[in-house]
């Protein structure tokens, strides 16, 4: 499967997902088709820190981690979150990080964007702003960011060492990567990694550990780390793991 075909499928689910949860339903399904599903996404978010979010940024939530809880956001930073979806942790970020600070969202999938554009109306917070992109080419000037954030979309990219660059490029000297991601341990079955639909749902796609924290090196970083939050066997010696991947780029 070529990078293309990756890209429209995806672009396809996540924007079929948007439009379910406009319609009142939740953004994940059955199955292996999203992200959103259990038991990779359930119970991410304290009850207390969602309360008083839109209920579409809620029910589009379809991530594998809660990264603005583990990220430790300061006030006044400016926070990029790559693939931000329906937009949930763009509004936890901007939140955290206060009116002095500021949070993007990026996504590529128009309705995602139409959704987190009406979820930030109707929270009524002015410091994010939702931006129509890629994030293996992210629209935005080099060091003008001080963290990167992002819930289950880089395994997505049939391009991630192009996505771990550019993170390195938006980010300020100090900056720090700090993602909840679907990684794996162990060798994937080639039939898995062939399957569009798996690779759609996070596992195909997916990253071995120590190959995640080679292309981090590669692009620069250092301080990294992986640390697995949930773990679940996958079929055969492989296990899948929902983690947080940090990392940072060096002040020099």
């Amino acid at each position: 499967m070529g990078g293309d075909e990756i890209k429209r499928t995806v672009k396809k689910k996540y924007g079929q997902a948007a439009l379910r949860v406009a319609g009142g339903e939740r953004g994940s399904c059955g199955g292996a088709s999203s992200c959103g599903c259990d038991p990779v996404s359930s119970n991410l978010y304290d009850p207390a820190e969602t309360a008083t979010l839109p209920a579409g940024a809620v029910l589009a939530s379809l991530g594998c981690g809660n990264p603005t809880a583990l990220a430790e956001l300061h006030e006044g930073e400016v926070v990029l979150d790559l693939g931000s979806g329906g937009g949930i942790d763009v509004l936890l970020s901007a939140r955290r990080v206060g009116p002095t600070g500021k949070a993007y969202g990026l996504d590529m999938t128009e309705e995602m964007l139409a959704l987190a554009r009406e979820n930030q109306h109707q929270a009524g917070v002015a410091n994010v702003e939702f931006l129509k992109g890629e994030i293996e080419q992210i629209p935005l000037p080099d060091a003008s960011v001080d963290v990167i954030i992002s819930n289950c979309v880089i395994n997505l990219s049939a391009d991630k060492r192009r996505v771990l660059r550019e993170a390195f490029r938006v980010l300020r000297p100090g900056g720090r990567f700090a993602v909840s991601d679907v990684v794996v341990r162990g060798e994937v079955a080639a039939a898995v990694r062939r399957s569009m639909e798996l690779w759609v749902g996070c596992v195909a796609g997916a990253l071995e550990e120590a190959e995640y924290q080679r292309l981090l090196a590669e692009a620069g970083f250092d301080g990294i780390g992986v640390e697995p939050t949930r773990i679940y066997q996958g079929e055969g010696a492989h296990q899948i793991m929902g983690a947080f991947v940090r990392a940072r780029k060096p002040r020099d």
